[in-house]
């Protein structure tokens, strides 16, 4: 196990130092230079202050001169200033990435949490009234758009009844938990709805595949209660499936959701990263994009450390 750690690291770390590379290249191909910008608003420029200031921040030199003292710096920390926000790009990162992981963490775990049990129960009565009724609602919660979604929950709740604020964050300086709870409700809620369809569908099917398997069969024969065997042994082989769509859909706890943030007006790294890009923010774009990377990286490498705890095969592979 150790050794299959140290490699998985390796191969991770290359990935991470490949695709650094790609996304500054990206980036670079952007159009919209910070300095062309800048000589569009500012008509007094002449060609020759241009080309002293793409000299001074280094434009003028080759892609890849350019990414390696970008990288030397970034490995100190130092990522370079938002012409946005007119901050350093991880000062205007940190929050959002706080405020997304939030709301995100809090939709995928409620995701699982009713996944799991929903599809236990219609896998053990396949092909019943019951589980066609959760396959067609399962349908219905994939296919409804995200931002109708979020509109007929801030009709019905936050206009209609009341109940619960139509902002995902207080505008309160100092909010107590309850009151920044409350304005989580209905964000969580649209991203809750959204996800849950398909989770259930991969764990249903997972399932049948796995109550079909001759070990499920001895199980039952060696007089093991149908419970046990449900719950201890088929649903622990039908999760290996389902841990790959977790790790996948852990990228977005950082990547955010744009529409559902931009729906409920919150602050997260869905909205900066549209922004960052249409405003030609090449600093805070770059950063955005790499930590995605990097967490989506470090999110599969956990997947795979979670399939040896699953499965002892895989251990002994």
């Amino acid at each position: 196990m150790s050794r299959f750690l140290v490699h998985r690291l390796f191969q991770a770390a290359v990935l991470v130092a490949l695709m650094s590379f790609v996304c500054y290249a990206l980036i670079g191909l952007m159009p919209g230079d910070p300095i062309d910008l800048l000589l569009s608003s500012d008509p007094r420029l002449t060609p020759d202050d241009v080309a002293r200031l793409k000299a001074i921040h280094g434009l003028d030199r080759p892609l890849l001169e350019r990414y390696l003292a970008w990288l030397g710096k970034a490995l100190t920390g130092e990522f370079g200033y938002s012409r946005l926000y007119s901050q350093p790009a991880a000062a205007v990162l940190w929050p959002r990435l706080g405020n997304t992981a939030l709301l995100m963490g809090i939709s995928l775990a409620a995701a699982a949490l009713l996944a799991l049990p929903i599809a236990v129960a219609a896998a053990a009565r396949a092909g019943s009234g019951f589980d066609r009724a959760i396959n067609a609602v399962c349908f219905a919660g994939i296919s409804v758009p995200t931002f109708w979604l979020a509109l007929i929950l801030i009709l019905v709740f936050a206009v209609q009844l009341g109940w619960l604020p139509a902002a995902g964050l207080p505008m309160a300086r100092d909010p107590g938990l309850a009151e920044r709870a409350r304005h989580l409700v209905l964000p969580v809620a649209t991203l809750t709805i959204a996800a849950v369809g398909g989770h259930v569908r991969y764990v249903r099917a997972a399932m049948v595949e796995a109550l079909g398997q001759d070990y499920i069969r001895t199980a039952h024969a060696k007089g093991l209660h149908p419970r046990r065997v449900l719950w201890r042994h088929a649903l622990r082989n039908a999760l290996l499936p389902y841990v790959t769509i977790l790790a996948l859909d852990c990228g977005a706890l950082v990547s955010g959701a744009l529409v559902t943030e931009t729906m409920f007006g919150y602050p997260g790294m869905g909205k900066l990263i549209f922004d960052a890009v249409m405003g030609n923010d090449f600093n805070l774009a770059l950063l955005a994009l790499l930590l995605v990377t990097v967490l989506t990286v470090a999110c599969n490498l956990l997947a795979d450390i979670a399939y040896a705890a699953l499965d002892p095969r895989i251990r002994q592979r």
